[in-house]
């Protein structure tokens, strides 16, 4: 029992220590810093307890000294003979303080194993989890899930990228920015995506939402920023298996499709289906295990830590004719080497493989009397989806003097897109083809069949090479920092047609015997077909994002510090001949704050930051605004179908005019945004205090208020340009010279290069706005932050939080929830003008109250419990439809399928225009997450048995509804429209109760 208690007791130190949470950190930072007072010239040693480094400054003038860039963990400092052990988290400043004035020090050894709960030595605040707690808390095992855990922090919209993407501080979840080790690993083709790593290979996560200084950019939302775990003098194996299994997960909710029962009550034929929502019946089983090892190569010199994990994930899936099931069985891994010659250089090299491959077989139902089956049926097809790629990072760290430190760091992360072989990939001779009769035709497999691909084009990847240097400099009173951050990404997109088999047909039936505006193109009730192609071009898309700043940490007196600091950006954004059409130098993006340690000795602090912040332009931009993009449509007769496919044949000539938007030549790089586009940017500025109101409590209040300055998006109409050269005298200006769609700041006038006098000759010229049309692209988030936390002291630790905000403008960001659009800065948000009108209102990530909290309780030895709790209050909804055909742009407006504007049917069927976010809010929605572990030892060594429940009481609050109000954009008509009966009817709820096993082994 000696040797269990004692594994006990060290298991609980360990915790007491892990699971601490500061709240206060420098930038986001992979390291941490070591800060504190001493007797002048003195020396403080500071020795790491895990690798034995050493690194020795000398205590200014003032009393004063800092130790920067240290790695996190567990360290000894010693100065004069007094002992200090003390913890050094990613990103946090520790204060060390040996002026304490108790008689007898010499000798002492002082262990504070607690990181700093109020950094005096920073004028920013974020949230830092530990990988104790990432294991303790009953939290999903992404870094997404653990994000949300900070105040200001929601889950996004599900339907945007992979789902659960955390949204910071009112931006879109596409505005984000991801680091490992210091190297930054967002994906910025549309900001939805980055490198992955295993979990249980994360040593502690950084959550910033707002605030950071000028060594750190290219964000609107927020940072996370992971540490990876690292080899040290002892050597440390284990493993763990956790397992989410379908029998102990709660079955989800079914939604009926009113509009299908309106037209069966009615007898009427439809095409709509008996379920808007139908999931009860899907499957899902996770299980993922893994293994690792860390130590010393070199006793004090060289350390590895490799840890591999192995996955079995499956799914079943039910669907109206159709069903499928998932296997993903992809290993993934990490390696992590640490090198210290000596105590004035470190190297450190950390690679990951983070690819995909999921198995699909699907099972067709082409019996529609068997709609809606809840086992598989049917002749099993099979498909792999195979993506991912690597991430290297190599970092060099040099200790130069004791006022003198600089670092190197060097990365590359290789991403290719995911590819589908097998049953799921287009055959190009099955054509789409739909009868509104019978739904889709012919031997094409909808929605399965992906896009048929430009077959001479590489695979689609997505590749970042990138460098930064970074230098520290204390000079007296002055800590000076200064740096280059500079990146490539490069993104290739094969060209394709969006419809299996090149081309989508349509059979229409004409009660009128009117086609495409013709009349009495054929008899009254015959049918006739529409024919539409959608097809883009190959190329390879380059965006050179540059970066320089210097930044000044100024230590006035023994209570007040101030911060300034300047970087200034610069976007490169290049088509696929390398050619810019986006080219922004030096945007200069300014930061200043204060820190006052009110009391002088770290137990308050009130502080304040502001500062300018830019992100850079999606290559998803570069993609979609200057490669060729052409779509077409034309009616016809016909005197046939294809026995397989089901296309028309003997078709007539085109009836009525064929419309044909953009073109298969790219544009002229000059020609596809504004000479005067300014990157998207927004302003922030933050005033907060942290005090330790009694010994052990600690509470934090802040405000925020952050607005956008310079929105980006695309605008896609010609027909202001055309009223400004008529109105100037270019009488000969033909707008199809023109891209068709261009990057603007809306609201502001645009400086173009135009061919206004159709001579091959392009011109500057400047667009009012008042030609344009587009509201002013806006985004201001208002909010009040309070904090309490009780950092868990070996028997209990509990945080709570509070966020009061406000959530306002005409856009979203770089996304759009309502209508889940993932074009990164080209939405339809701002094609036309129409589409900006109403859209002034609460944004859907405007939840007006959210309450948080999570902690641990210690019950005994062997047993803890711990809990995660929200309480958050709807989301705006709103009125959404097609703009009408009385509008000024309604011939641009008629092309849009995509119900996108704030024109909505009434009750009488009649277009009108409200307001975003009018017509109420979703409910409240309350999560409680709870587990259970049991703790003991197998051998010499801890075995943890844990059993997390999420959403404990099974919630299935309704999450978002249906906002579209009109039923299609063809029965949206100057006389009346069809109305949508599903509007406000539910689109997705709470995930139900699920229940994840976990078994853990650590030698």
């Amino acid at each position: 029992m000696k040797v269990h208690a004692t594994v006990l007791r060290r298991t609980a130190v360990a915790l007491a220590v892990g699971l601490l949470v500061s709240s206060v950190a420098y930038a986001q930072s992979s390291e941490g810093s070591i800060f504190g007072k001493a007797q002048p010239g003195a020396k403080v040693t500071i020795t790491s307890a895990e690798t034995g480094f050493e690194r020795t400054v000398t205590v200014d003038a003032s009393g004063a000294f800092t130790a920067a860039k240290l790695q996190p963990g567990n360290y000894k400092v010693v100065s004069n003979g007094v002992t200090r052990e003390i913890t050094v988290a990613i990103g946090s400043g520790t204060n060390v303080n040996f002026t304490a004035g108790e008689p007898n020090m010499a000798g002492r050894v002082v262990i504070s194993r607690a990181r700093s709960a109020i950094d005096v030595s920073s004028v920013e605040t974020n949230t830092v989890f530990t990988a104790e707690q990432l294991q303790a808390l009953p939290v999903m095992r992404d870094v997404n899930a653990v994000a949300t855990l900070a105040p200001g922090v929601l889950k996004g919209d599900p339907d945007l990228g992979a789902g659960n993407l955390p949204a910071f501080a009112g931006a879109s979840v596409a505005e984000n920015g991801y680091y490992i080790n210091g190297f930054d690993v967002t994906n910025i083709r549309n900001f939805l995506s980055y490198s992955q790593l295993p979990f249980d290979a994360i040593g502690a996560q950084q959550v910033k939402s707002g605030g950071y200084g000028a060594e750190y950019g290219r964000s609107l939302g927020g940072v996370v920023s992971l540490v990876t775990k690292r080899g040290t003098n002892d050597w440390k194996v284990g493993g763990a298996i956790y397992t989410e299994p379908n029998s102990l997960r709660a079955k989800s909710a079914d939604v009926l499709d009113k509009n299908y029962a309106a037209a069966i009550a009615a007898g009427e034929e439809t095409s709509d289906s008996k379920y808007a929502v139908f999931q009860h019946a899907n499957k899902a089983s996770d299980t993922e295990f893994d293994v690792y090892a860390g130590g010393p190569l070199i006793k004090d010199k060289l350390f590895m830590f490799a840890i591999l994990e192995g996955k079995h994930n499956t799914r079943d899936i039910f669907q109206q004719n159709k069903s499928y099931s998932s296997t993903n069985n992809q290993p993934n891994g990490m390696i992590k080497l640490d090198f210290t010659p000596n105590d004035s250089h470190r190297i450190e090299f950390t690679g990951l493989t983070h690819k995909r491959k999921i198995s699909y077989t699907d099972y067709p139902v082409n019996d529609e009397s068997r709609q809606y089956l809840t086992t598989h049926t049917g002749t099993p097809e099979d498909s792999t989806l195979k993506g991912g790629g690597y991430t290297m990072i190599g970092k060099y760290t040099g200790y130069l003097t004791d006022n003198f430190t600089l670092s190197a760091l060097v990365g590359k992360v290789h991403e290719k897109a995911d590819k589908t072989t097998g049953a799921r990939t287009a055959n190009e001779a099955c054509p789409t083809v739909y009868d509104p009769a019978v739904n889709l035709l012919g031997c094409w497999k909808e929605p399965f069949a992906t896009p048929v691909r430009d077959p001479s084009a590489p695979d689609d990847k997505d590749e970042r090479k990138a460098f930064r240097i970074d230098a520290e400099y204390t000079l007296g009173d002055h800590t000076l920092r200064g740096g280059i951050d500079n990146q490539k990404f490069s993104s290739t997109a094969a060209g394709s047609s969006s419809y299996s088999g090149g081309v989508y047909w349509r059979y229409l039936i004409s009660s009128t015997g009117t086609i495409n505006g013709v009349k009495n193109a054929v008899a009254p009730g015959s049918t006739y077909v529409r024919k539409r192609t959608s097809l883009s071009t190959s190329g390879t898309f380059d965006a050179e994002n540059e970066a320089y700043y210097i930044e000044d940490s100024w230590k006035v007196n023994k209570n007040w510090l101030l911060y300034g600091g300047l970087r200034w950006e610069s976007f490169d954004n290049k088509n696929s001949d390398d050619k810019s059409f986006v080219k922004a130098d030096n945007q200069l993006a300014p930061r200043l704050g204060f820190s006052w340690d009110v009391n002088g000795n770290s137990t308050m602090k009130v502080y304040g930051n502001a500062g300018r912040y830019f992100i850079p332009v999606a290559v998803n931009t570069n993609i979609r605004a200057t490669r060729g993009e052409e779509s077409t449509q034309s009616f016809y007769t016909f005197t046939g179908r294809d026995p397989v496919t089901f296309a028309p044949l003997g078709l007539s000539a085109p009836i009525g005019v064929s419309t044909v938007n953009g073109s298969l030549t790219p544009p002229n790089p000059a020609t596809v945004s504004s000479t005067s586009l300014k990157p998207m940017n927004q302003d922030e500025f933050i005033l907060g205090a942290q005090w330790q109101i009694v010994k052990g409590w600690d509470f934090g209040a802040r405000g925020i208020y952050r607005k956008v300055n310079d929105g980006m998006d695309d605008y896609c109409s010609h027909l202001g340009f055309e009223r400004w050269a008529a109105d100037n005298g270019y009488n000969n200006f033909d707008s199809s010279t023109m891209a068709q769609c261009l990057m603007v700041n809306p609201g502001k006038d645009v400086s173009l290069q135009m061919d206004v006098n159709n001579d091959g000759n392009l011109k500057q010229v400047t667009v009012p706005n008042s030609y344009i049309g587009l509201a002013k692209y806006t985004r201001t988030y208002k909010a009040l932050e309070f904090t309490l936390d009780h950092p868990f002291n070996g028997t209990w630790g509990a945080n709570f939080s509070y966020v009061l905000s406000k959530s306002k403008g005409t856009a979203e960001g770089y996304v759009s929830s309502i209508i889940n659009q993932e074009d990164a800065g080209v939405s339809q948000d701002f094609d036309f003008p129409s589409l900006t009108k109403g859209a002034d209102g609460y944004l859907p990530g405007d939840r007006r109250h959210v309450l948080k909290a999570y902690g641990l309780y210690q019950l005994n030895e062997n047993f803890r419990i711990g809990f995660n709790a929200q309480l958050a209050s709807g989301r705006p909804i709103s009125c959404i439809g097609f703009v009408p055909s009385t509008a000024d742009d309604y011939s641009d407006a008629v092309n849009y399928t995509t119900a996108s504007s704030y024109y909505c049917v009434n009750d009488q069927g009649k277009s009108e225009l409200h307001q975003r976010g009018s017509f109420g809010r979703t409910p409240w929605t309350t999560t409680l997450d709870m587990n259970l572990a049991y703790i003991t030892k197998f051998g010499q060594n801890k075995l943890t048995f844990q059993v997390d429940v999420f959403n404990i009481l099974n919630r299935h609050t309704v999450g978002e509804v249906q906002e579209r109000r009109d039923y299609s954009r063809s029965t949206t008509s100057a006389t009346e429209g069809k109305a949508n009966l599903n509007w406000l009817s539910p689109t997705s709820f709470q995930e139900p109760r699920s229940v994840r096993l976990t078994a853990r082994y650590e030698y």
